[in-house]
């Protein structure tokens, strides 16, 4: 058997490996320096920071699709390894300021405890405690410490760090709903103090006042107060010497600020300054900002259908809460949800495209349930196509030859079993775009809008054909239109205001009831999922298959041993990939055409059948040598994954296959059902 093929993310922590090596050496050698290995020293320090950018850049680059195999917990190993290299870009940028400085006794001392001798500190400290005595030394050494802060600032203005968010001002007013929260006003100005991962920065607003706030409801403003400190510096030469200490001081705690979030912040600061400059090149209109699901989907399988399938463990963890097997028949229990209906996305009106200099790859609706606050279900997208001569009207569900992709079907569901009284579906139109000029890639939100699915009363809307106005903005944001000039000199006659509401765009969606049959196979799935109605069928029967292996197959309940099902396993990765799915859906039917009546009614044979096709059409597909990885809004990328399906499904014989691993075939019940 060859030996399995070692992965680019498994590649580049080696590489980390060897650069963490040679830092400590660095370390080592910075702690015994001399005048006469200074320069050698500094070079040895520019090479390795070099290094470890160029394997950071490399890093932030790679995607899950560029593994040969799959790997587990990818993100998360992947965010472990950017946090590493992050840790030695930190260290070797105050090793390169510290080897400017001719005095380096004090830095040595301090970058010891990030090296690996660490039986020096307490000597070096003892050695403290006895200079600390002579105030000479002391007024010398905060000299020294002053003019390293000056030396850092300025080198991290030339490096672009001047565009670090330093403050950032409210874009909706919030009200502070527990004790700890900070109550703000829509324009208020806030310097953020720290940033929590679960989305609640610590923020302090002019008067003094800190809190909690959403990071949601504040937009960053990249500040330039260190330029025009500097500035002043060394214009004003007659500052007074308290003055310089109080500048001093708060460009030390921004920078101690910026160094612990910068990735972060570099991302927000980056789609931010992005959009701007498309705004005021004119070539895309002042309503539109970056994706707000398109970011969601990027972050992991989170708001993915692949990770909503999965069944839901219990609060204690040792049974499930939505997956459960009827006694008498042995099927699935079928589950009503708060909301099961399903919806059509019928056309949008009055969108404005982008201006020069940008080319549009896909034009698409994202949508999931919502409550106003957060996103309850998986992020579901729908493409829509458009005529050259009308590019303000996008359709969807377009007459075609032959089976329709789902990834262009406007036919969906909706279940969502949220107690929320602000329950809704969120609607986002966006498209995906690359610049001409510099060939960069980015995901635009051309307006959003949300239909709340019950009334004042607490009863469900009523189910017909609505036109929901579109917003500007992220769905965070009031008042924003897509395109103000729609608007600009309208004034408050009749008339006016009725062609006014022929320009504003709109999203035609109509609700409805799903038919019997339809709503059979909706009740078998999880409580809270969107998607698309044509592959309903498939989903109920992995449910099924699911139920049969967990709730009938296992020894005990309390069992978590791996269990040797390659459909299970692999079946939710197809969820992520629309035409292998289409593929799937297309040999289902033609499976469903040579089966008799009584055979269709039979759950035996249609969970047979499900593995045989399933086995037969689309396993091989997904681990294809010659399938290259999905890359959204890719024609050529797109173009070469349908040759390869219509082929294999034409073609009998096997296709190359990639290095054997054995996630291919089995069940991680641990990893994959959602907590």
């Amino acid at each position: 058997m060859p030996p399995k093929r070692r992965g680019p993310l498994l590649n580049l922590q080696r590489e980390a490996d060897g650069l963490k090596t040679k830092l400590d050496s660095l370390v080592v050698d910075v702690n015994q320096l001399n005048e006469h290995n200074r320069a050698d020293l500094r070079q040895r320090c520019s090479e390795l920071l070099s290094a470890v950018e160029q394997t950071t850049q490399a890093l932030k680059k790679l995607t899950k699709a560029d593994e040969p195999a799959p790997v587990g917990n990818y993100e998360l190993r992947k965010r472990e390894e950017e946090t590493r290299l992050q840790d030695f870009h930190n260290q070797l940028r105050a090793l390169e300021l510290n080897l400017q400085s001719p005095e380096t006794s004090e830095a040595s001392e301090r970058l010891s405890t990030q090296g690996p001798s660490g039986d020096q500190e307490s000597e070096e400290d003892s050695e403290e405690e006895e200079e600390s005595e002579d105030e000479d030394n002391d007024d010398d050494d905060d000299d020294d410490d002053e003019d390293e802060q000056e030396q850092e600032e300025r080198n991290d203005v030339k490096d672009g760090e001047n565009a670090l968010m330093e403050s950032v001002v409210a874009i909706s007013a919030f009200k502070g709903e527990q004790d700890g929260d900070l109550t703000m006003e829509k324009g208020t100005v806030l310097h953020i103090l720290k940033k929590n991962k679960d989305g609640w920065w610590l923020a302090q607003d002019s008067e003094g006042n800190k809190g909690l706030v959403p990071k949601t409801y504040v937009k960053a403003q990249p500040l330039k107060e260190v330029e025009e400190e500097e500035d002043e510096e060394d214009d004003d030469e007659e500052e007074s010497e308290e003055e310089k200490e109080e500048v001093d001081e708060e460009t030390k705690s921004k920078a101690r600020s910026s160094h612990s979030n910068w990735d972060t912040v570099r991302k927000a600061i980056t789609e931010i300054d992005a959009t701007d400059v498309l705004s005021a090149m004119g070539a895309i209109p002042a309503g539109f900002r970056p994706s707000t699901l398109s970011k969601l989907l990027d972050e992991g399988v989170t708001y993915r259908g692949s990770h909503y399938i999965q069944p839901e463990l219990s609060q204690s963890n040792l049974s499930f809460k939505d997956l459960f097997l009827d006694p008498d028949t042995g099927k699935v229990r079928a589950r009503t949800s708060r909301v099961c209906l399903s919806l059509s996305l019928w056309s949008c009106k009055m969108i404005p495209p982008p201006g020069v200099g940008l080319q549009v790859l896909s034009r698409h609706v994202r949508f999931c349930a919502f409550d106003g606050e957060r996103v309850l279900s998986n992020i579901y997208t729908v493409r829509a196509t458009y005529s050259p001569k009308n590019p303000k009207t996008w359709s969807f569900s377009p007459r075609m030859s032959g089976q329709l992709p789902s990834l262009l079907d406007g036919e969906c569901f909706l279940r969502c079993d949220s107690a929320s009284a602000n329950l809704g579906v969120l609607f986002e139109l966006g498209v995906t775009y690359i610049r001409n000029s510099t060939g960069e890639r980015g995901d635009l939100s051309c307006g959003w809008t949300f239909l709340k699915l019950y009334d004042a009363n607490g009863a469900l809307i009523p189910l017909r054909t609505y036109e929901l106005i579109l917003h500007g903005g992220t769905p965070y944001e009031t008042d924003v239109e897509v395109d103000p000039s729609l608007t600009k000199g309208v004034t408050g006659s009749v008339f006016q205001q009725m062609l006014m509401s022929r320009r504003v765009p709109k999203l035609i969606v109509k609700l409805r009831t799903p038919n019997n049959r339809t709503m059979a196979h909706l009740n078998l799935l999880p409580d809270t999922f969107v998607g698309s109605l044509c592959s309903v069928q498939l989903l109920a029967l992995y449910r099924q298959l699911l139920a049969d292996t967990l709730l009938l197959d296992r020894v005990t309940m309390q069992s978590a041993d791996l269990i040797c099902n390659s459909v299970l396993a692999t079946f939710p990765e197809v969820l992520n990939q629309s035409d292998l799915l289409d593929s799937f859906q297309s040999a289902w039917e033609n499976a469903e055409k040579l089966m008799k009546r009584s055979e269709k009614r039979d759950m035996s044979v249609l969970k047979r059948e499900f593995v045989r096709v399933y086995m037969e059409y689309v396993f091989p597909l997904l681990y294809s040598a010659d399938m290259p990885a999905p890359l959204w809004a890719d024609d050529d990328v797109d173009t070469q994954r349908a040759r390869i399906v219509f082929t294999s499904n034409h073609n009998s014989q096997s296709t190359a296959q990639q290095a054997f691993d054995i996630s291919q075939v089995t069940y991680d019940l641990l990893s994959s059902a959602r907590h």
